[in-house]
């Protein structure tokens, strides 16, 4: 009688949860969005171990897995990303986002709908007013970049013709290779301002960084700055340039010094 009711102590002392079934939850408040909209999704993961990360795959209307992030699991099992529109924009269509865990089976997905711009019955576009192009095909955008020498901060700021579409922003390194985007929306008068942070193995490389502004359903409108990167931090336009002709200056100067001093000295 009494290992009876030891066994049952026991039994009863064992969470229910060790018994539970893995489940997982994705959600998203849009379903329809723009090519230049942002999608937030978040979910909920429970009974698996939550170091390990839940794998978000974002794929296409036409098929193409275009992103594969990992999200870290909050204490509470919770999980949340916001997706950015690929670049130049999203496809028309509907994208499909699945939820997935190493420890289950199991998957959560949802869909949004990218609507594209609509057209009038003469085919002419009624969406977005054209912005006014500069003299001479110059671009709708201007950029520039302020930097301090030494400091892992880029502040680009900028101004563009038009504000009813947002503008994204890519950094490509020397090699070409994709190091940042974001999104930002300009302000009612066109101005801009975005704040980038260097330094990290995405940064690795020493050199010439691209940070280009594409705006428009097709990216019709981009314009694109140069930054000079060396070891992680910013050097000014020039730098290294300038650093050289100060050497060879100081060089020069230490050489002339010392040909005078032995020219004081007088010769027999």
């Amino acid at each position: 009688m009494l290992k009876i009711a030891i066994l049952a102590l026991v039994a009863l002392s064992i969470p229910i949860s060790a018994f539970a079934e893995p489940m997982i939850e994705l959600s998203t408040a849009q379903t329809n969005i723009k090519s230049f909209d942002s999608v937030l999704v978040f979910g909920k993961i429970s009974d698996v171990a939550i170091f390990k990360p839940v794998k978000l795959t974002v794929i296409a209307p036409d098929g193409e897995i275009v992103y594969a992030p990992e999200l870290p699991i909050g204490s509470d099992g919770e999980f949340k990303r916001l997706i950015h529109p690929t670049l130049p924009s999203f496809k028309e269509g509907t994208y499909t986002v699945i939820a997935s865990h190493e420890d289950t089976e199991k998957t959560a997905q949802i869909k949004f709908k990218v609507v594209g711009e609509l057209k009038s019955p003469t085919g002419t576009s009624s969406g977005l007013p054209k912005p006014e192009i500069g003299k001479e095909g110059e671009s709708a955008i201007s950029l520039s970049a302020e930097t301090v020498f030494g400091d892992n901060k880029i502040k680009v700021v900028g101004n563009t013709a038009t504000t009813q579409t947002d503008i994204t922003f890519t950094v490509n390194a020397p090699s070409g290779n994709l190091v940042s985007i974001a999104q930002i929306t300009p302000k009612a008068n066109g101005e801009f301002s975005l704040e980038m942070t260097t330094g990290g193995p995405l940064w690795k490389e020493d050199g010439m960084y691209t940070i280009t502004a594409n705006q428009g359903i097709f990216s019709e409108h981009k314009n694109s700055i140069k930054v000079e990167i060396s070891q992680g931090v910013v050097v000014p336009e020039f730098g290294t340039i300038a650093v050289m002709i100060l050497t060879v200056a100081i060089i020069s100067i230490i050489a002339i010094s010392a040909k005078s001093r032995v020219s004081i000295f007088p010769r027999y």
